[in-house]
């Protein structure tokens, strides 16, 4: 898989420049992290038969900048209809 990422690098940039790899694999962590706790906190994957009492379902993301070491990191941020979530990762 790692040959596979770095079968276009050429340069350190292309690693960890602004747009590199790494800040891109970052992002995808910290997303899928947040669609994991947002299954959880639901108690339904998506997709899935909603099974709270509540009803409560996804609704769609929410723009964030996360500013960090590696500088502005742009993430969706889970929504739910009731506005309950609350992720542990990324606080509001």
């Amino acid at each position: 898989m790692a040959d596979s990422l770095l079968a276009n690098y050429q340069k350190p940039e292309d690693l960890i420049g602004e747009n590199g790899l790494l800040k891109q694999l970052t992002r995808m962590l910290v997303e899928r992290a947040l669609e994991t706790e947002m299954s959880e906190h639901l108690g339904h994957g998506k997709g899935e038969t909603v099974t709270n009492a509540t009803g409560n379902t996804r609704n769609g993301h929410s723009a964030k900048t996360l500013q960090g070491e590696f500088g502005e990191l742009p993430l969706n941020i889970p929504r739910d209809r009731q506005g309950a979530f609350e992720p542990k990762l990324v606080e509001r």
